[in-house]
């Protein structure tokens, strides 16, 4: 199992927007703490290069990304103000998600401490997000002809609805996302597929919504790779997501999936999404649940 992480990712934003941050400190850090990975499977990633970022987003928005000329009114839709550290962390992390996939292709599945920036479209951002990580590592991959048919499975609570946008009409990229209907973003755009989930929803309901689900996705998509975000947004602790689901409910979404890619033998690699609840142990607990159960079920 490889886990992609950079030091910067801790705290690369103004005092008041580090709370959302702390999570990719601590992540490895309590993995590292409880044996689940050792410092040997911590990755590093380079930043993605400008040739593999244009892939995906236009010249026009890269270049604002590099020097700092996003408007206010852009920097208000992604919710967070531009900064050469903040540009920084988003190509590492598209890097990571990349290494990550390569990884997958070869050992089963590899995890990004970070990633899942699923709002973001080829010629802006949003919802804190600037560039499409899974967008960015599908394109390398499919031009680099390593795989031909790509899945993203997207459990985040919002939909993905830049990645949604940023393969319409290109079959080679299948968008699933199952989220809350009445959630942001308010417009939402038409992903291959979309399960839209009532606000309140318990586990049992969840989960069987998703067992249903991964077997048509599979059969019809026949992936070579699939690309999972593990969004915690959908617990009933966090303060946007409108679900009841529980840690162990979160947790046994995340072995639905990985007992399904390990099933089929289909490579796998995850990023972590989106996750605000109040305390930041139970982001925390909840995304290392992720790192767990792959640990477990990939060995």
């Amino acid at each position: 199992m490889l886990v992609a992480y950079d030091p910067i990712y801790a705290h690369p934003l103004p005092e008041g927007h580090r709370f959302p941050m702390a999570k990719y400190e601590l992540i490895p850090a309590q993995l590292l703490r409880e044996g689940v990975i050792t410092d040997k499977q911590v990755h590093i990633p380079a930043p993605s290069d400008e040739a593999t970022i244009l892939l995906t987003h236009t010249p026009e928005y890269w270049y604002k990304l590099q020097h700092q000329t996003l408007s206010d009114k852009e920097q208000r839709r992604i919710g967070l103000p531009q900064s050469p550290a903040l540009t920084l962390r988003e190509i590492v992390i598209c890097q990571g998600t990349i290494d990550c996939a390569l990884y997958a292709l070869d050992h089963g599945v590899g995890l990004n401490v970070a990633g899942g920036t699923h709002h973001a479209f080829a010629d802006h951002g949003e919802g804190f997000c600037l560039l499409n990580d899974f967008a960015v590592a599908s394109n390398y991959l499919l031009q680099r002809k390593l795989v031909k048919q790509v899945l993203i499975i997207d459990l985040d609570v919002h939909q993905g609805n830049g990645t949604a946008a940023l393969f319409a009409g290109r079959p080679a990229v299948y968008t699933f996302s199952m989220h809350g209907a009445h959630n942001y973003p308010f417009h939402k755009e038409t992903s291959d597929w979309d399960v839209p989930l009532p606000d309140g929803m318990h586990d049992n309901d969840y989960l069987s919504t998703l067992q249903d689900c991964l077997p048509v996705l599979i059969n019809k998509v026949k992936p070579d790779l699939v690309f999972y975000l593990s969004g915690v947004d959908i617990l009933q602790t966090d303060r946007y997501g409108k679900l009841q689901v529980t840690p162990q409910g979160c947790k046994e979404r995340d072995e639905l999936v990985f007992q399904a890619m390990k099933r089929h033998d289909i490579p796998c690699a995850v990023a972590m999404g989106g996750g605000y609840s109040t305390h930041i142990r139970d982001i925390v607990n909840a995304h290392c649940n992720t790192f767990r159960v792959a640990g477990e079920i990939f060995g």
